[in-house]
Parts: structure tokens; C-alpha cells; sequence
């Protein structure tokens, strides 16, 4: 549908995104650790770190070799494989676009529970809707399902360039992309959408993401920013300065000084 590029969102609380850009660094290192151990090692590790609602609800044991870590765990280990270099890319480019500033609006320690709780949220609802399925669920979509819905919801009308189509650059209101992107999720959710693709992950990762936010943002973050990043301003009125009435003076005395109003006090000419 669209491929995100750039937005023109400044950090305003944190100088650098360094929970996002270790994300992505540990991602692309594990991916590279899996394509370079070969294909056997690559499967053992998608069957020992990936999400098995099957395995994780008791439903079927793992063969021994590939336990490595406990199920439960594999709540949060799936997010970081990837069947290839555009699954990889794909996710770490929404990453990279607008996780910075969800980072920025939720600070770096909150922004890493977010993160990871968005991916859990994910792999839960994907337990819940595939309860005995033995496929494997890996990459870390449902977590950015929830960093697209946390940027939906405090920066929904910072300008961001998207490629539409794969081909039409666009700089355009981010809340246009975004909240055609999550429909999107929705509608192939309902449908029952391809197989290779898990919608009820991305939804998972959306509703957590919308909920997430609203609790771990720091104080004195805005909701709704403007186009610019930052809250609407609060048109500033001010009165125009009414001279009062000078009394009446000997005509021996110096002129009188006009007295303004106070809504003239801030008033710069």
C-alpha cells in the first residue's frame, strides 16, 4: 500500500533514539546469525524461538534439540526473527520512521516495555484465534503494529513522505497513511487475509499500542499534535489598550500620562 520515508517529526525530550536504533541493530544481527548458520540452523532456531501456539498451550511437545529457552518466552524471542531481507527491511524501515519518536514521547526505558509488551500482545492474540496451530510465528510486526498506532495517536497530522504504490513519492499527513494501513489490518483480518501473513499479530499489536500509549507517554506529552509536532497553540486575544479618562488638572501642571488597561501589559508594538 504504501512504504514509509521520512517525517518531519524533531525529538523534543530525548537527543537520540538509541532503544530504537539497538532494536534495529539486534534484529539485523540475529537475522545475520540465522542466514549465515545455514538452513538447518535457521529452522532450529524458528522452532526454538519462535511463537508455537501449539507448544506454548500444551497442545504438542517440542522435540528436545530445539528447546532452548522456555515456551513462555517465545512471547517476546519470535519478534526478533525474520524469514528474509524485505520481512527484515520492511519492519525495520516502520521502525526506523517512526519509532524515534514514540521513543521520544514515551522515554527510553518506558519506550522498551512498550515495545516489547506490544510484540507479546501480538503473539497472544495470535495464540487466541490459531490455539493448536503448530506454524511457527516470527518477526517483530506485531510490535511495530503498535509503534504505527502510538504514532496514530500523538502525531497524526505531522507531515511524513511516503512512496504510494511503490512508486508515487507523497509528503502528506501522517494520520492518511496510518489509519489506511491499520483498515487495512482489519479488513484482512476479517477476511481471513493470506496465510503466510499473521493480521491477528498486527492487531494484537495495534490495540496494545493504542492502549500502551495513553498509559506510558511522559508527562506533559500531548495527544493529537499538530502538523509541526507540537499541540495546537491557544489562540492568544489580547485587549486592545483603553486610555482612561485623565481627571481634571490645574493648568500649572504637566500633561497628564495616559493609564492603559491590563490587557495592553503584554502588548509589543
Amino acid at each position: 500500500m504504501f512504504i514509509p520515508l521520512y517525517d518531519t517529526n524533531r525529538l523534543r525530550h530525548i537527543r537520540l533514539q538509541y532503544v530504537t536504533i539497538s532494536l534495529i541493530v539486534v534484529n539485523a544481527l540475529v537475522y545475520l546469525a540465522t542466514t549465515l548458520g545455514g538452513e538447518n540452523f535457521t529452522n532450529a532456531a524458528v522452532l526454538g524461538l519462535g511463537f508455537i501456539p501449539s507448544v506454548v498451550h500444551d497442545k504438542v511437545e517440542l522435540s528436545p534439540e530445539f528447546v532452548v529457552i522456555p515456551e513462555s518466552l517465545s512471547y517476546l524471542t519470535y519478534s526478533f526473527l525474520h524469514a528474509d531481507i524485505f520481512h527484515l527491511g520492511g519492519n525495520m524501515l516502520f521502525l526506523w520512521v517512526f519509532g524515534d519518536n514514540v521513543e521520544d514521547a514515551l522515554g527510553h526505558i518506558r519506550y522498551l516495555i512498550f515495545y516489547l509488551a506490544c510484540a507479546a500482545a501480538g503473539a497472544f492474540v495470535q495464540g487466541l484465534v490459531g490455539w493448536d496451530s503448530q506454524v511457527p510465528l516470527i518477526g517483530a510486526s506485531g510490535a511495530i503494529a503498535g509503534v504505527v498506532a502510538a504514532y496514530l495517536i500523538l502525531y497524526p497530522r505531522v507531515k511524513v513522505w511516503v512512496l504510494a504504490f511503490a512508486r508515487i513519492p507523497l509528503r502528506i499527513p501522517a494520520f492518511i497513511p496510518l489509519i489506511l494501513w491499520i483498515l487495512f489490518q482489519i479488513v484482512m483480518f476479517a477476511a481471513g487475509g493470506e496465510d503466510q501473513i499473521s493480521w491477528a499479530c498486527h492487531i494484537g499489536g495495534i490495540v496494545a499500542g493504542a492502549v500502551l500509549v495513553l498509559v506510558l507517554r511522559s508527562r506533559g506529552v500531548p495527544l493529537l499534535a499538530g502538523a509541526d509536532g507540537e499541540p495546537d497553540p491557544t489562540p492568544n486575544v489580547q485587549q486592545a489598550p483603553v486610555p482612561t479618562e485623565p481627571g481634571p488638572t490645574p493648568e500649572t501642571s504637566a500633561p497628564p500620562t495616559p493609564q492603559w488597561g491590563r490587557g495592553a501589559a503584554s502588548r509589543q508594538d
